[in-house]
């Protein structure tokens, strides 16, 4: 299965703003965002901010979109065509899109401290939805589902769910920390969606 195996923290400093990928890390004083905010690379630090072209602008929006939920170009492509296909607005339908897959909804539900330990949870078959256990961190939920964590003495997630007590939950999503599960209410509007992102240029960009 392909996936990025580079420094995780240089594609926060690339976009500019924290996309948190590491998860606990990003709130503490170690983040490398917040000691080394400029651009990675040689120059980095005396780098002079050239003015971006429309097309760069569009491309960024595209790239922090896939960064920030961890999906790879082929699959951001796909998830653009199944938007396009849908009724509404394309970039709004993209980011619903994306939040609803298995591993954002479990990060989002504070079962992990970042959508790529969410990922690995559910590969491990740590989740189930709607009673059946699914290891695609890629599957798309519908409003009404719920998931459940399969083993709710597992000590790892008893301890994120713990850390992770205080986070804000979706308004789209009703969690139950004692019984380890969330249910879908419905897919997010884009209010609901708190990802500072430009969805149009991602919209712009591929129908060039």
């Amino acid at each position: 299965m392909a996936r990025y195996t580079g420094a995780v923290c240089r594609q926060c400093r690339r976009e500019g703003q924290k996309l948190f990928l590491k998860g606990e890390r990003c709130y503490s004083d170690k983040c490398a965002f917040a000691r080394r905010s400029f651009v990675p690379g040689q120059h980095g630090a005396g780098q002079v901010r050239k003015k971006v072209s429309e097309y760069g602008l569009q491309l960024r929006a595209k790239q922090k979109a896939k960064r920030y939920y961890g999906v790879l170009e082929s699959q951001f492509a796909h998830y653009f065509d199944m938007a396009e296909r849908k009724s509404g607005m394309t970039g709004e339908n993209l980011l619903r899109i994306l939040e609803s897959r298995l591993d954002n909804v479990v990060y989002r539900a504070g079962f992990a401290m970042s959508r790529k330990e969410a990922r690995q949870l559910v590969l491990h078959r740590h989740f189930t939805v709607n009673g059946k256990i699914v290891n695609i961190p890629s599957y798309l939920l519908s409003a009404g589902d719920k998931v459940e964590v399969k083993t709710t003495d597992c000590a790892k997630l008893k301890e994120c769910a713990e850390k992770n007590a205080s986070r804000p939950v979706p308004g789209w999503m009703t969690k139950d920390l004692e019984k380890m599960s969330v249910v879908v209410d419905k897919l997010p509007d884009r209010a609901d969606i708190d990802f500072d992102v430009a969805e149009h240029l991602i919209v712009e960009l591929y129908s060039k």
